[in-house]
């Protein structure tokens, strides 16, 4: 008998995990396993700020998928845009453009998440976003090329809307980016005699009334304090009116001069799950506590794309929040419910209680709450750097991780553009591609006479 097809979507946490957990347990002549992804790496996300800001390499946080002792995943360089649950085919554009039905006995559906936007005039054009490894590369040279093109510039108005930054999203991800790079602006200006330190304003702004509300209020306020002592304009209750290339128009009525738009408001699940035309919940395709899609043979779904039941919150309804810490535990869960459905055995629940969050805002700040014990300066970024440095997958990204941090702290930050924005926008527009995937009629005329995979 042919030996079924295990196909992996998505090399986030999730995908990852589950296809190294495929690898060291299931034998050669068990399965066949496919990882479906644009990029043969896996990149850890919450490092991206500190990659916005220079203090780690991006390299250094993008994982090669061909490093494992254990691999033999045949990598499909390409995206899903489509999921037939009857057919059992997965749809896939390759990186050469080319679509292709790719079949299978078992679909793990990892896709991840993008960007959440809103119907806000100039946003998606406007905006720049902080969820891939090229966003983040692409953000630190504009933010530098800002500095610079304000120093050239004999234009008082151009000089301050340069020197403007607004960021809008007060979870992890806007609150450190926020905190890095306001770093970074702070230490360049020793660089650059000619600009005026009171020009170089970052604010801060979220609909939320408190920032990370997931910390608490106590430590919410801590990181707001430290913010706000450093200089960052932190505004609660307020978002975003309209976007334009030099200017933005908060929904109190302020208009901000600025050249510099990060929009950090969240995330929704992978236009993907939109294909498969099954119950979700907020966007998030529903599924049974051991994330297998209920009256869909073989297909299990996890990490941000999924709505995966919480039961160790013991509340009714409680879903498993989008974190990397659930993500990977969750891949390894579902590799063994694969095994187990190939094996026929019974499958098992998911289960994992949250060990706490950790918030890097550069330097010597940050908070932190292992296990609920909230932590506060060098001790918090103590437990941050650590828990980073140790979830890392290899030990090669370890140690480039570390070199980063201790050359970092020797030297301080460098201001080199590297040209990588100069002839592109490098907006949400451009990075998002959520026009890609396709419709229910498009499905399914491709999986009637689609090109099979190799």
């Amino acid at each position: 008998m042919a030996r079924p097809k295990i196909l992996v979507v998505g090399a986030g946490f999730a995908g990852v995990g589950c296809v190294r957990r495929l690898e060291r347990t299931l034998g050669r002549d068990e399965a066949d396993i496919c990882l479906v992804t644009p990029f043969s790496y896996q990149l850890y996300l919450p490092l991206l700020p500190q990659v916005a800001s220079g203090i780690l390499s991006p390299q250094s946080i993008a994982l090669s998928l061909r490093r494992s002792k254990k691999y033999r995943t045949r990598i499909i360089p390409g995206g899903a845009i489509g999921v037939d649950t009857k057919a059992k085919v997965c749809v896939v554009r390759t990186i050469t453009d080319e679509i292709v039905n790719e079949s299978y006995d078992h679909i793990v559906l990892a896709p991840g998440s993008i960007t959440r936007t809103f119907d806000i005039p100039g946003l998606v054009e406007h905006a720049r976003g902080m969820k891939t490894l090229a966003e983040a590369a692409y953000l630190r040279d504009h933010v530098i090329a800002q500095l610079d093109l304000a120093d050239a510039s004999h234009d008082e108005a151009e000089r301050a809307s340069r020197l403007q930054f607004v960021v809008v999203g007060g979870g992890y991800a806007g609150t450190e980016t926020a905190a890095c790079l306001q770093q970074l602006t702070t230490a360049a200006l020793h660089r650059y005699p000619r600009l005026d330190p009171r020009l170089i304003k970052w604010h801060l702004i979220d609909i939320a009334p408190q920032l990370m509300p997931e910390l608490g209020e106590k430590l919410g306020q801590s990181a707001q304090k430290i913010l706000t002592d450093r200089g960052v304009e932190i505004s609660l209750g307020v978002s975003i009116a309209k976007a334009a290339a030099q200017e933005v128009t908060f929904t109190d009525g302020r208009v901000v001069p600025t050249r510099t738009l990060i929009w950090t408001a969240g995330v929704v699940a992978s236009p993907l799950i939109a294909t498969l035309g099954a119950e979700t919940v907020r966007g998030r395709l529903a599924v049974t506590p051991e994330m297998t899609l209920p009256g869909a043979d073989g297909v299990y779904a996890l990490g941000d794309a999924a709505a995966v039941p919480d039961l160790a919150k013991g509340e009714e309804g409680a879903v498993c929040p989008p974190t990397a810490q659930h993500a990977m535990r969750q891949g390894v869960k579902a590799a063994d419910n694969v095994i187990a459905a190939i094996r026929h055995q019974p499958l098992q629940p998911y289960r994992h209680k949250d060990l706490g969050l950790v918030v890097d805002l550069g330097g010597r700040d940050a908070v932190s709450k292992p296990f609920g014990i909230e932590l506060r300066g060098m001790l918090a970024q103590a437990v941050a750097r650590g828990y980073h440095w140790s979830a890392l997958r290899t030990n090669v990204a370890k140690t480039r991780v570390m070199t980063n941090w201790l050359l970092h702290a020797v030297a301080n930050a460098d201001f080199v553009r590297t040209g990588f924005q100069s002839r592109k926008p490098a907006t949400l527009v451009d990075f998002e591609f959520t026009d890609a995937y396709l419709s229910p009629e498009e499905l399914q005329e491709q999986v009637a006479s689609g090109k099979p995979g190799s």
